[in-house]
């Protein structure tokens, strides 16, 4: 039987998941990016990520994996799980090709340059959503597992995190498809539902991992959602910012990210 607590996890990923359309908005209607309110807030989200995976989700793991199988194997299923979740996303960068990889970002203003205003664009705009299904099915699972594995006080954090993160995904979706076909309800649907592959990917996660849930499975979970969240702070969130020379500001963002993070783990104990 599904409980409250299932609803709330699968809300909080729904969330997660379409803050895409956010993106697209914002693609849509803006005419440059505001660089640094990007690298700060890409700076907060990657702060949030790395404070509540190394000062969390590693500690819950390594508690649950040591008592199921003692000190020596639990950190050895530790170890595994953290670098498993990590090479997981790693992989999907690697198969995905630079030029449709959701995760390589542009500017808004980068992507309507005028040499890029040819019909390959919906193409290319098609390619970057299906790129973007495929990342988000198992960050799906990473955001439904930890919000329902953990307390509000981590869910939610980890569910904003994960929404900013996805914002600027949804611009690398829409402006190549809206110049493409000139279409700006096409492409923001696109992008808009592009997103659903993350709650898609909790459903999945769910149906599959509640029959055989238990503290040994719940350790596992929450090492590899801390690889997931600690190699797309390091591989997409950071140099993002950097890309757009705002170094100082992305590292306050991210300073802040775990400060709040901090107290709102202290503020729930």
């Amino acid at each position: 039987m599904i409980d409250n607590h299932f609803y709330l996890a699968f809300g909080l990923t729904i969330i997660a998941g379409l803050s895409t359309g956010v993106g697209s908005l914002i693609a849509l209607l803006a005419k440059r990016t505001n660089t640094k309110f990007l690298c700060a807030s890409l700076g907060f989200s990657a702060g949030v990520m790395l404070y509540v995976s190394f000062m969390e989700l590693i500690p819950i793991a390594n508690n649950e994996l040591t008592i199921s199988l003692g000190d020596k194997i639990g950190t050895l299923y530790l170890i595994l799980a953290f670098f498993g979740g990590m090479g997981l996303i790693m992989l999907i960068d690697f198969l995905i090709p630079e030029s449709t990889n959701p995760h390589e970002l542009q500017g808004i203003e980068d992507l309507m340059k005028p040499e890029q205003r040819q019909k390959s664009l919906q193409r290319t705009g098609t390619f970057v959503a299906l790129s973007l299904v495929i990342h988000n099915f198992p960050e799906g699972m990473a955001t439904f597992s930890s919000a329902f594995s953990s307390n509000i006080s981590i869910a939610i954090p980890i569910t904003i995190a994960i929404a900013i993160h996805n914002i600027p995904e949804g611009i690398a979706v829409s402006v190549p498809i809206f110049h493409a076909t000139g279409n700006k309800k096409k492409a923001f649907w696109l992008s808009f539902l592009s997103g659903l592959a993350e709650p898609l990917g909790a459903l999945v996660g769910y149906f599959f991992l509640m029959r055989i849930w238990s503290p040994l499975v719940n350790g596992i979970v929450m090492a590899s959602v801390a690889g997931i969240m600690v190699f797309i702070s390091l591989d997409e969130l950071l140099p993002t910012a950097e890309k757009y020379g705002k170094h100082h500001i992305s590292i306050a963002g991210l300073v802040i990210g775990m400060i709040i993070m901090a107290l709102s783990l202290f503020l729930f104990i």
